[in-house]
């Protein structure tokens, strides 16, 4: 009896240490994960008149890597490939976007959205993540498929989106052919140096900062000011 108590003793630890293993639910709180953002390339200029010749020089798929950094109350959600990044504070519903603007970085403060989801049944695993289906809708028309686990405390997701019971691991916007999934989560990785608000950039502190730059956005780019700021402040970065 006596050698059986240390091996108790070791399986109350692992079991305590490691809850998913043993069955139970473990709650992340912190960690950091990798998604992978894949834009149809060929589907979305289908309505395009390009030459076949054209069509079949463009490559089906346009993929990058994006980190999500998050703890319990904030997250950064950033590429190495890109100077764009986008940081949230929860507790304050507040978040930061840095973004290049005609070869200038510009540093725009923003309240986090609100989103109506309505949670599905279906469940999918991601990343070794059960998650729950929800849909959800931006700019009125446009409608997104999220796929969330509760398994992670913080509420947000890549890109901005939050708002579901957990932490959004699958997302897909049909309209625009593009999705995210995360690829690897690292659970409880120290990465508090890295969930900090972007300092370097142009502050946009004003709504006359803001006008300012929507105006010269839009004669740059040639379109209306209401589609710069869907284009400043949309869903992709």
């Amino acid at each position: 009896m006596a050698n059986r108590i240390p091996v108790l003793i070791f399986m109350i630890f692992f079991c305590s240490s490691s809850s998913r293993l043993c069955g139970q639910q473990l709650f992340i709180p912190t960690g950091k994960i990798t998604f992978e953002k894949k834009v149809n390339l060929q589907r979305n200029l289908a309505g395009w008149n390009l030459s076949d010749e054209t069509r079949e020089k463009i490559k089906k798929y346009q993929i990058s890597s994006w980190e999500l950094s998050f703890n319990e109350s904030s997250a950064i959600y950033f590429s190495e490939s890109s100077a764009n990044q986008l940081y949230s504070d929860y507790s304050s519903r507040t978040r930061v976007l840095k973004k290049t603007i005609i070869g200038e970085d510009y540093l725009l403060n923003d309240t986090i959205p609100h989103i109506d989801w309505k949670i599905m049944d279906e469940i999918r695993t991601i990343s070794g993540y059960e998650c729950r289906k929800a849909i959800g809708r931006i700019q009125d028309t446009i409608y997104v498929v999220a796929f969330y686990t509760d398994e992670i405390l913080l509420k947000g997701g890549p890109e901005g989106f939050s708002g579901l019971p957990g932490m959004i691991l699958g997302l897909a916007i049909p309209r625009y052919s593009t999705t995210w999934f995360a690829t690897k989560v690292d659970a409880l990785s120290n990465n508090a140096a890295q969930i900090v608000s972007p300092q370097k950039g142009k502050k946009i502190e004003s709504e006359k900062d803001l006008s300012k730059l929507i105006e010269l956005y839009s004669r740059y780019e040639g379109i209306k000011n209401e589609a710069v700021k869907k284009r400043i402040y949309g869903f992709t970065l």
